[in-house]
């Protein structure tokens, strides 16, 4: 009997990387029975991130690369510069482990994933004749962006905020250069070069496997396939939606939210959550809790600390000392006055049971990928509000005449480090819960939901997409077989 194909697939850190990472991982051994080793790193693991890892199912193992030491880099550089940083220092351990299960596993490694801020370890791969894809974990526009990210160095000597013209990516809809990555705003950054490499590097995948879906990017994805039949670009493959699963029944019967919601009028409740890394300044924290009850709307806020320096502090897990109640950071009275028509979630919540739930009515979102794809997942409408990475990509989409399930505001709420005051976050709120342009917001995600519906139903898209890219990576096995 012919031993089941082997894929690695390194994930950096991240529930938006891990999450994925391990439901693509559940699926190629269920339903295309692959054996999986999912590798990580130790250097960039928290508790939080590492937790989907804690359940998968017989054929997926885990595998963790050693400590690096960041040490000679400065305390404040950027995040995405020390995952990096990480990612290249781990390349000899990486090359060491490859070698170990190429010699261990019965079928060797049939291919090799990374995870899209891993690509500079496809050379690896491709050292030892592995063919190797890019597992991109967020939008295709956001992938296009990072492809054009070299030839926007290459071409221009501003910042990106001061493009004169707006930024055109392939079947994309017009982007401010603002807009872009946030890694690429600085050119004086020593991450803007890293982000450059970044680029450069995804062509040595053989293919993108995408986290999307055709109703979210369909004209993006035309026109990418038209580059990659003229060879400018690898082919993607739209895998997605990739979200999290329920948690298990123990953890709801815990968790009093989704008892709170119980006993809310259905549609009425906006929840309020920017991400396990995002967070807000103390000055632009007590002005959304301003903002939150002079709206007059009932709302669920999963709160964490403010950090006045970093809107990603809490990514990597040190925003704050695990004794520290980012409760303690509200305005003096807020709870009180609240209490009945708003409830504080410290730090965590559930949030695919919130957003299911028939009380929540709208999302005030960092939009970042995964907590996009749960919200048309769950049908639910949004209030764009974009931190770090490529949130306002997302933002830019999501609430284009294309998609219209998100109400942001251009120039973005919060732009370059700008509170966003009380009164703007009030009538927000108002206006996705009760008015004219949430309501249609609200159409327009209920369309979506029944999308995603349809990608994900039994010989829908996103089983052809799998069983697609399945035959591709079976035909590179049976080439190495000959």
């Amino acid at each position: 009997m012919a031993a089941a194909p082997h894929v690695v697939i390194l994930t950096s850190s991240g529930a938006g990387h891990v999450v994925p990472v391990s439901e693509l991982a559940k699926r190629l051994a269920v339903h295309h029975g692959f054996t999986v080793t999912i590798v990580t790193y130790a250097s960039l693991s928290t508790p939080g991130h590492s937790s989907p890892l804690a359940s998968l199912p017989p054929g997926v193992s885990v595998a963790a690369l050693p400590e690096v030491s960041l040490s000679d880099l400065p305390a404040d550089a950027h995040l995405v510069t020390r995952i990096l940083t990480v990612i290249d220092r781990a390349l000899p351990q990486l090359r060491d482990l490859l070698r170990s299960l190429l010699g261990s596993s019965p079928a060797g490694i049939t291919a090799f994933l990374t995870d899209m801020l891993c690509p500079a370890a496809l050379a690896v791969g491709k050292e030892m004749g592995l063919p190797g894809y890019v597992f991109f974990t967020s939008s295709l526009m956001s992938l296009l962006s990072l492809l054009y990210t070299p030839e926007l160095a290459r071409t221009t000597t501003c910042e990106c905020r001061d493009l004169p013209d707006p930024v055109l990516l392939p079947g994309c809809v017009p982007l401010h250069g603002a807009d872009l990555v946030d890694p690429v705003q600085n050119r004086s950054d020593p991450v803007y070069q890293i982000m450059i490499d970044l680029g450069l590097n995804y062509l040595l995948a053989e293919g993108f496997i995408v986290n999307t879906m055709d109703a979210l990017e369909h004209d993006t994805l035309v026109a990418f396939k038209e580059l990659s039949d003229k060879g400018v670009y690898p082919p993607a493959y739209a895998v997605g939606p990739f979200t999290r699963r329920r948690c298990p029944d123990e953890v709801m019967v815990k968790h009093s939210c989704l008892r709170w919601l119980d006993n809310q009028p259905d549609g009425s409740v906006l929840y309020v959550s920017f991400g396990s890394g995002g967070t807000l300044s103390t000055e632009q924290t007590g002005e959304l809790a301003a903002g939150l009850e002079a709206s007059g709307q009932r709302f669920l806020w999963v709160v964490h600390h403010p950090n006045d320096k970093d809107s990603s502090a809490a990514y990597l897990g040190t925003a704050a000392t695990a004794d520290d109640d980012p409760l303690r950071h509200l305005p003096e009275g807020f709870v009180e006055r609240t209490n009945g028509r708003g409830l504080l979630v410290p730090l965590w919540a559930p949030q695919v049971e919130i957003l299911n739930h028939a009380a929540v009515g709208g999302f005030m979102s960092h939009c970042g990928w995964n907590s996009t794809l749960e919200s048309v997942a769950a049908g639910v409408p949004m209030v764009a509000w974009p931190l770090y990475a490529e949130q306002r990509l997302n933002a830019v989409m999501l609430s284009s005449e294309r998609v219209g399930m998100a109400l942001w505001e251009r120039p973005p709420v919060g732009k370059d480090g700008e509170v966003v005051h009380r009164e703007e976050v009030a009538a927000l709120a108002r206006e996705l819960m009760v008015g004219e342009k949430g309501d249609a917001a609200r159409k327009n995600a209920g369309h979506l939901r029944d999308e995603a519906e349809i990608a994900l139903a039994p010989g829908g898209p996103q089983e052809r997409a799998l069983t697609a890219l399945v035959g591709v990576v079976f035909l590179h096995l049976k080439r190495r077989i000959e």
